[in-house]
């Protein structure tokens, strides 16, 4: 049976990207979005529901994003989830699923930051598109 894997979010990145590198010298950004769900229930009240998720950048599309993004722009982004799994020192098994992005495409001003926004300058569509390096393995990954 064939599967497909892949998952696309609008949201506001919830801090300032980190950009790290491996010891291959392949640019990781990792960086938050958030994304809301408004709704009425059954008494008329608005509702709100936000969800918070983990993304990991790889390559020059990472070092793009990182050089433009910052805390409270909006941005979509399209990749694949993958979950991870991990044991604390303390013996507690832990997981979370975390966004491999493979595009990406500023939008809007949105709010904070210093950076140029895509209307003025910066680029429009990620440098993600079409190109994919391959993940690095765990051994180069500095965190």
């Amino acid at each position: 049976m064939a599967s497909f894997n892949r998952i696309v979010l609008l949201g506001n990145l919830t801090r300032d990207p980190q950009l790290s590198f491996t010891a291959s010298n392949t640019a990781v950004c990792k960086f938050g979005i958030a994304t809301n769900r408004k709704w009425k229930d059954r008494d008329g009240n608005m509702r709100e529901d936000v969800c918070f998720v983990d993304c990991t950048l790889f390559g020059k599309g990472g070092e793009t994003f990182n050089q433009y993004m910052s805390k409270g722009r909006p941005v979509l982004v399209e990749g694949r989830l993958q979950l991870n799994q991990w044991t604390t020192p303390e013996g507690e098994k832990k997981s979370k699923h975390e966004v491999f992005v493979e595009n990406f495409t500023f939008v809007g001003q949105g709010g904070g930051g210093n950076n140029a926004p895509a209307s003025q300058g910066g680029p429009a569509v990620g440098a993600g598109a079409g190109y994919q390096p391959p993940p690095p393995s765990d051994n180069d990954i500095p965190f």
